[in-house]
C-alpha cells in the first residue's frame, strides 16, 4: 500500500472565470463585481460608472443586473473596504481589491467550488483502490461530521467509521475538502493494489 502524494487542488482564477461565465446559481451583484475585479483589477479612462459597466458587461453573470445595481455594488464594496478606487493623474481610474477584499473573494470561491465539487471518473479503472483514513479529534466533532457527509456525497464507500474507499483518483478532492474544514493534518490517503473484500467493493462501484 503506497502513500499518495498531496498537491494543491484549487485554482482561484479558473474558479472565478467559471463562476462569471455561468448563469447557474444566484449571486448578489456585489459578488459578481468582486469576482470581476478579482481577476486582476479594472483600469479605464474617464468616469467610474461607464468604465465599470463596460468591463462588467463582458461577463454573462452581469446580464441579470441593471446598470444601477452594478454601480451601487461597486460603491458598496468601496464603503466596506473590499475594493479601492484610485484616480491617477494620467486620467486613468483603477479599481482593485484591498487585502480585505482579496481574503473575502477567496472565502467565497472556496465555498462556490466546494458546493460544485465532483470527482471525475476515467473511462477505465486502473485496478487500484484509494483508501482515505482520518482521525479527527473529538473537539472538532462538527468538522469531522461535515467532512464525513461531504465525502459520502462525493461517492466514497464507508469501509469503517473513519476509513473510506474509492476506486478512482480522488486525492485532490479529498485534500480540498479536508482543507475547507481545516482538518487536513488528520487526513491520510493510501493506494492499495488489492483489498481483502474486493468482491464486495467491486459490486458496490459496479466494476
Amino acid at each position: 500500500m503506497s502513500k499518495s502524494k498531496k498537491e494543491e487542488p484549487f485554482d482561484f482564477k479558473e474558479a472565478i472565470e467559471s463562476f462569471l461565465e455561468s448563469k447557474k446559481a444566484p449571486a448578489v451583484a456585489a459578488k459578481v463585481v468582486l469576482a470581476i475585479i478579482g481577476l486582476g483589477g479594472i483600469v479605464f479612462v474617464g468616469a467610474v460608472a461607464p468604465g465599470i459597466l463596460k468591463v462588467s458587461r463582458g461577463y454573462k453573470r452581469s446580464e441579470k443586473y441593471s446598470d444601477k445595481k452594478i454601480i451601487n455594488a461597486v460603491y458598496s464594496l468601496e464603503r466596506r473596504k473590499f475594493v479601492k478606487i484610485i484616480k491617477r493623474k494620467s486620467g486613468k481610474t483603477e479599481v482593485k481589491l484591498t487585502n480585505k477584499g482579496n481574503k473575502r473573494i477567496k472565502e467565497f470561491y472556496l465555498e462556490f467550488y466546494f458546493k460544485s465539487l465532483k470527482i471525475s471518473k476515467p473511462k477505465e479503472w486502473d485496478g487500484k483502490w484509494r483508501v482515505v483514513i482520518f482521525d479527527i479529534p473529538v473537539d472538532k466533532n462538527s468538522a469531522r461530521e461535515a467532512f464525513r457527509r461531504k465525502i459520502k456525497e462525493l461517492g466514497l464507500y464507508q469501509f469503517q467509521r473513519s476509513v473510506w474507499i474509492y476506486p478512482y483518483n480522488c486525492e485532490d478532492e479529498m485534500l480540498f475538502v479536508a482543507e475547507f474544514f481545516n482538518v487536513s493534518q488528520y487526513l491520510e490517503i493510501f493506494i492499495a493494489e488489492k483489498m481483502l473484500h474486493e468482491k464486495e467493493l467491486k459490486k458496490h462501484f459496479g466494476l
